[in-house]
C-alpha cells in the first residue's frame, strides 16, 4: 500500500535517493536564506523595522541547508546537481512569482511594494514548507537519523508562517490590503502548479533511482494531479485566508543556532 510514510521510507534507506532528497532540499533552503538576506539589505528606510525579522528569516534558511548538507556528510555522501525540473524557487521566479534576482543583484533600495510581495510570496511558499515539515515530523520526528533536524526546521517553518501572517495582516491595515489579496492569489495559483511539476519531476527521479515497477510510477503520478486537482478547485484558499498566530513576534528574537548540524 502506498503512503507518505512508506514512500518516505524507501527514499531514506536508499543512499543515491538519500543523497538526491538533501539535495534539493539544501539547494532550496540555500538559496532562500540568500534572497532573504538581500531583501533584508535593500529594505526602504520607511520599513526599515522588518529588516532585522527578513534577516532572522534568511539565517533560519541558511542553517537549513546546512543541516541538509551535514545529513549528507553523516552518511559520505556529496550533493548532486538539482535538476532543472526539479528547481522549486528557480520556477516559481520564472512564473514571475516574488522578487526576481535580477532586482535583488542590484543596490537599489526596494520598494514598500517590493516588500508586500515578497512577504505575500512568503505566506504561500511558507506554508507548503510547514505542511510538509508537518507531515514529515507526523512519521518520522523519531527518526534515529532524521527526528532532531526535521524538527528544528518544523520549529523554524512554523514561526516564518506565523511573521507572514502577522506582518501581512499589519500592512493591510496600512492601507496594502487589496494588493496583498491580489498577489496572495496570483502566488498561490501559480505556486500549485509548480508543486505538481516539481512533485512529478522529483518523483520520477525517485522511481528511476529505485527502480519502481510502472504500475507504482502510475499511482504516485495519479496521486500528485489529484493533489494538483484539489488544490486548483478549493484547497488554495488556505493559502491566502490571514489570521492572527499565535506566536507573534517569532522572528523576533535571536535565531537558534544548530552546532550539530552545522
Amino acid at each position: 500500500m502506498l503512503s507518505a510514510r512508506s514512500l518516505f521510507q524507501e527514499i531514506v534507506e536508499n543512499d543515491d535517493s538519500f543523497q538526491l532528497f538533501c539535495s534539493i532540499a539544501a539547494s532550496g533552503e540555500s538559496q532562500g536564506g540568500w534572497e532573504n538576506a538581500r531583501i533584508a539589505a535593500l529594505v526602504p528606510p520607511a520599513m526599515s523595522a522588518l529588516a532585522p525579522k527578513i534577516s532572522r528569516h534568511g539565517a533560519d534558511e541558511d542553517k537549513h541547508g546546512r543541516i541538509f548538507n551535514a545529513l549528507l556528510r553523516k552518511r559520505g555522501l556529496p550533493p548532486v546537481p538539482v535538476p532543472p525540473a526539479a528547481d522549486y524557487t528557480m520556477l516559481l521566479e520564472r512564473r514571475g512569482i516574488g522578487l526576481a534576482h535580477a532586482t535583488l543583484r542590484r543596490e537599489e533600495p526596494l520598494t514598500e511594494q517590493d516588500i508586500v510581495v515578497y512577504l505575500a510570496h512568503s505566506r504561500v511558499t511558507e506554508q507548503r514548507a510547514a505542511d510538509q515539515m508537518e507531515m514529515l515530523v507526523r512519521h518520522f520526528g523519531d527518526h534515529p537519523e532524521l527526528g532532531k533536524a526535521i524538527r528544528m526546521i518544523s520549529h523554524d517553518e512554523d514561526n516564518h508562517l506565523a511573521y507572514c501572517h502577522e506582518e501581512l495582516l499589519r500592512l493591510a491595515g496600512a492601507g496594502h490590503g487589496r494588493t496583498i489579496q491580489r498577489v496572495l492569489r496570483e502566488s498561490a495559483l501559480a505556486e500549485i502548479q509548480v508543486h505538481r511539476d516539481v512533485s512529478l519531476a522529483v518523483m520520477g527521479r525517485m522511481g528511476r533511482l529505485l527502480r519502481w515497477p510502472a504500475p507504482k510510477a502510475a499511482a504516485l503520478a495519479a496521486g500528485i494531479h489529484a493533489l494538483y486537482a484539489y488544490e486548483r478547485f478549493s484547497g488554495w484558499h488556505r493559502m491566502v485566508d490571514l489570521r492572527m498566530p499565535q506566536r507573534r513576534n517569532a522572528l523576533g528574537g535571536a535565531p537558534l543556532t544548530s552546532p550539530e548540524f552545522a
